[in-house]
């Protein structure tokens, strides 16, 4: 029986709409799908409580070959709502969400983009409205995951520069080079449109007036396969600039810290970052399946502008294939650290001893999960997982007067991919 696989979930369901399946002859490949992600903290931050997010994506993939006669030309489009609440910003008082679904709550379009082979595929360039995230720090493996500071994206690029996220849609482009049948190169640009972010924005708003500047990410990287390796690999090395303005962490204008002069933040310009990530299949007990474990990570940190963030460290684990007759159930592990940068933590310092507090909030944050997922039918997966967050940060509130207490998360998702249901696949 075909399941629905990892892969598909990853793309699809957190934020990422697929191109068509090549040779199916299709002219319109359509996408329909729903995530849902529950959480809830029994003990630690600020208070105990639950909350839901879920998203509902519409979407088609459609061959401008058979359409149109345009050779090697796919127009990709999908719409998306996002409903619901977010558990860490409502009873952790955290600002890294624990369902990575939640953010830009409402329906709008999220991406309408013409995409484009060339050379025999060696060269894919696409372009329109769409996001950086989709094709740029993104991995399957989050398909096994919940918690938002390693899925969809390392949440350290969010946190430090303007690296524009699904759906919140702008202006974009980018092109994937391939210098071997292993070897890439991986550059883009998007604008920076922070009024997009609005609840009540819809995604049609296409003009540029707003715009704060752009950015533009880099990779280069190596890639394999099962079909030429038997345990397949991603090394990739590559960063990014921000052009776009920015708020300063601590100073104002002047250059005095602004809790103190009471004094907006200084807006700047110009940050950058640097980034190694890997996948490595390291077991694979039979070469007929693609069950076995993987081994995955990531480091981050900036290069300039006055960052949030000094560096992100993670580490993580999936295993496919678990009990006799499961080879598509997965069993997933992931533990990173958020450290932060001297100007932030100054910042809080003062922001709680101009409240009356003393000391000084820790200096990073640890998150980690632990998740199973179930493939109960060829299109429904159930995933439920154990989160652990030390030293919930309190950006959010820099006024707290003492740390919010290590919080336990028991969190449950489900994917459904409703194409496929209605395909009877």
């Amino acid at each position: 029986m075909e399941t629905f696989p990892v892969a598909v979930l990853a793309m699809m369901l957190s934020g990422t709409a697929l191109a068509a399946e090549p040779g199916t002859g299709e002219t319109i490949d359509w996408l329909a799908s729903y995530t849902g992600e529950a959480a809830a903290n029994p003990s630690g931050g600020m208070r105990q409580g639950a909350a839901y997010a879920g998203q509902i994506l519409l979407g088609a993939d459609v061959n401008l070959n058979n359409a149109m006669d345009w050779g090697g030309g796919t127009l990709h489009v999908a719409a998306v709502n996002r409903h619901g609440s977010n558990l860490a910003a409502q009873y952790l008082g955290s600002t890294t969400s624990l369902q990575e679904i939640y953010g830009a709550q409402n329906t709008r379009l999220a991406r309408f983009t013409v995409e484009q082979s060339l050379l025999d595929g060696r060269l894919v360039v696409e372009g329109g409205r769409t996001v950086a995230n989709i094709s740029f720090l993104g991995s399957a493996l989050c398909a096994n995951f919940q918690i938002n500071s390693a899925c969809g994206n390392p949440t350290f690029v969010f946190k430090t520069s303007s690296f524009t996220w699904w759906p919140v849609s702008s202006w974009g482009a980018h092109a994937t080079a391939w210098l071997t049948p292993t070897v890439y190169l991986h550059v883009g640009a998007y604008e920076v449109n922070p009024s997009h972010q609005s609840s009540t924005e819809h995604g049609f708003d296409w003009g540029t007036a707003t715009a704060t500047g752009a950015i533009a990410p880099m990779a280069l990287g190596y890639q394999t396969t099962f079909d030429n390796d038997r345990l397949p690999r991603k090394y990739e090395v590559g960063g990014w600039y921000d052009g776009a303005d920015y708020t300063d962490p601590l100073r104002d204008a002047s250059g005095r810290a602004a809790v103190v002069s009471g004094q907006p933040n200084a807006t700047l310009n110009g940050r950058s970052g640097v980034f190694f990530r890997f996948e490595q299949m390291v077991l694979r007990p039979d070469d007929t399946s693609q069950r076995g474990l993987t081994l995955f990570g990531v480091a981050m940190t900036g290069v300039s502008g006055r960052l949030i963030e000094d560096h992100f460290l993670e580490l993580g684990l999936v295993q496919r294939g678990t009990f006799a007759g499961r080879d598509d159930d997965t069993i997933g592990f992931v533990v990173n650290q958020q450290k932060y940068s001297h100007d932030a933590l100054e910042a809080l310092r003062l922001a709680r001893a101009a409240a009356g507090g003393r000391g000084t909030p820790a200096d990073d944050q640890i998150m980690m999960e632990l998740s199973y997922g179930v493939q109960l039918a060829r299109a429904v997966r159930v995933q439920p997982n154990l989160q652990y967050v030390i030293h919930p940060d309190q950006f959010s509130d820099p006024a707290r007067l003492h740390n919010a207490p290590d919080a336990f998360v028991i969190g449950l998702r489900f994917d459904l991919d409703l194409a496929a249901l209605l395909r009877g696949r």
